[in-house]
């Protein structure tokens, strides 16, 4: 063989892995799909697909966030603790009202992503530590406010958001689009989108160019916080209850096997609005189609595992690493 031909072989390589990391997860989609048609009767009944976009909106809102993040080649591991502090504190300021009650929720998951965001910028500490501290205490401290309870939600305004329709869509995933499209005007249309793809591109030579790098890094936390709170929220109303126990169990596995299988690189520098909001509905049906075949829930985990798992090979692939 050439020499040409064997220094064409990585080239040829990487544009297959390419192609895959960019148009994989559409595939994956439509050939799951495809399969429950087949195999699953009445898969695609409007009572079922209903279903299926009001469990997936929680995903994409936190997915979203958490693309924002490791587009700055971060990591936040305290999104499912984020959406157990709102389920903990709705019930207790319902009371005055479902505003304050929201208010309190959103600010709480705003909160804890800037205090993210100022360990990672300021204090200097890896962002998989930075995250996995409020992994442990933000859950933690959500146990404590609702006593380790559940506690049930009656007022219907609430419930509404978790089980109401908007012009037949869900209200659920009428919330969950605003956050998408935010997020890709954000990354396409604004100087703050592509400070983030700069810096997780090469931070330092953000800092040098004079990017405010630190302010960027705390902002994208606090939106990731802010979509973690607002998951919780959701996934309050549609539960019905208010649980901290529960709510946001392994959220995190989901939304990074969401960014990664969408083509956002672990490594930072890139992110794909559209393919995260696929590799959500992607972790959905994978988790659908298990359970219709009456697979326990930890088949669908060790799924999420392998499949996060080939999508990072084929994002190194991709990089030539």
């Amino acid at each position: 063989m050439s020499d040409a031909a064997l220094a064409s072989r990585p080239q040829v390589r990487r544009g297959h892995a390419n192609r895959l990391q960019e148009y994989g997860v559409y595939a994956a989609v439509a050939a799951l799909v495809l399969f429950n048609l087949v195999f699953i009767p009445n898969f695609m009944s409007l009572g079922n697909f209903r279903t299926q976009l009001v469990q997936v909106a929680p995903i994409v809102i936190v997915a979203l966030g958490m693309a924002l993040v490791i587009g700055t080649e971060g990591i936040d591991l305290s999104v499912g603790a984020v959406m157990a502090l709102a389920a903990a504190l709705i019930p207790l300021y319902l009371g005055y009202g479902l505003v304050p009650a929201l208010a309190m929720a959103l600010t709480a998951g705003l909160v804890a992503g800037v205090c993210n965001g100022l360990l990672v910028a300021y204090v200097g500490i890896q962002p998989i530590i930075a995250t996995l501290a409020l992994l442990v205490g933000g859950r933690g401290l959500a146990l404590v406010m609702a006593h380790g309870q559940l506690v049930d939600i009656h007022n219907p305004a609430l419930l509404n958001l978790g089980s109401g329709d908007l012009l037949g869509v869900p209200i659920s995933v009428v919330i969950a689009a605003v956050p998408a499209a935010l997020t890709g005007l954000l990354i396409r249309r604004t100087a703050l989108g592509r400070r983030i793809v700069a810096i997780g591109g090469n931070r330092s030579a953000s800092a040098l160019s004079g990017l405010p790098v630190r302010r960027v890094l705390v902002t994208v936390y606090a939106i990731c916080g802010l979509f973690a709170a607002l998951a919780g929220v959701l996934a309050t109303a549609r539960l019905g209850a208010g649980d901290p126990a529960d709510t946001g169990i392994l959220m995190e596995l989901s939304a990074i096997t969401a960014v990664v299988v969408g083509g956002t690189p672990l490594s930072g520098g890139r992110v794909r609005v559209a393919g995260t909001v696929a590799g959500a509905l992607l972790m959905q049906l994978v988790y659908a189609t298990l359970i219709k075949h009456n697979l326990p829930d930890s088949s669908a985990q060790m799924v999420q595992a392998a499949i996060i798992v080939v999508a990072v090979y084929v994002s190194r692939e991709r990089s030539g690493r």
